[in-house]
């Protein structure tokens, strides 16, 4: 599948790895349907973009979106699924009080049933594509993250969901493979977006030291890399391909 003249639809595309793999696709020479909860800040990207506002935990949101994206650009080529929110919560917190379910449960909302929902919809509008070359009619890409094979304390529900797209990955693959629909999975490391907008400092440069090489938080547009290379590459489909710098994420 090639960037130019394709179409993608991006779940958390307002901000974050999803706004970069927006700006790759209409760099690219492809268009995008922007889902999120809000419009994207920054600078209009003109007819390439469109945005759908949508709430992953309301599949009539989800829907609406997809339904409003393929009218809006006639296809949908590539569904790339970035939106997610990452809890943070002991089991037992300090104060004896137990994890509330709640948080859990919409971790798991938003995470995994929301992404399943953003994944089955677009698959059944991919299945009418006419095949392209290697017989192709779509490509879902899922974020993930090394926390779902390696969840530090705090991250039960996080790692939870984030384990489950991970394991998901490949009967994916397997179920659409018959109607030429790939899934690949990429799980990133700690990554430079607004969701360590909150960390001070001297987090920051403890998640620096757990990577083995570069010593570097991952930058957005390295993540929007991994999909243009999902994409250019037919054969690659039913994994989860770790972005991470070679780091393992401790206990604490």
């Amino acid at each position: 599948m090639q960037i130019r003249g394709s179409i993608g639809l991006v779940t958390g595309g307002a901000s974050g790895l999803g706004a970069a793999v927006v700006r790759m696709l209409v760099d690219g020479g492809g268009r995008a349907a922007v889902v999120d909860r809000t419009a994207p800040a920054g600078p209009s990207l003109g007819d390439d973009a469109a945005f759908f506002a949508a709430d992953l935990r309301r599949s009539d949101d989800v829907g609406a979106a997809v339904a409003g994206a393929v009218r809006r650009f006639g296809r949908i080529d590539v569904v790339v699924n970035c939106a997610g929110i990452s809890p943070c919560e002991p089991v037992v917190g300090a104060d004896g009080a137990p994890h509330p379910l709640e948080l859990f449960r919409h971790a798991v909302d938003v995470n995994l049933v929301g992404l399943f929902d953003v994944v089955s919809r677009c698959a059944a509008a991919m299945a009418r594509n006419p095949p392209g070359p290697d017989g192709e009619r779509g490509l879902i890409v899922n974020a993930a993250s090394i926390a779902g094979i390696e969840g530090k304390a705090g991250q039960a529900a996080y790692a939870a969901t984030k384990g489950a797209v991970i394991a998901m990955t490949l009967p994916l693959a397997r179920d659409l493979g018959a109607h030429g629909i790939r899934v690949v999975t990429i799980a990133p490391g700690v990554m430079d977006t607004p969701m360590l907008d909150g960390l001070a400092d001297a987090e920051r440069q403890a998640l620096v030291a757990e990577q083995v090489f570069p010593r570097r938080l991952g930058r957005p547009e390295e993540f929007a890399a991994v999909v243009r290379a999902a994409m250019e590459s037919t054969l690659l489909n039913g994994v989860t391909v770790r972005l991470d710098a070679a780091a393992r994420l401790g206990a604490g």
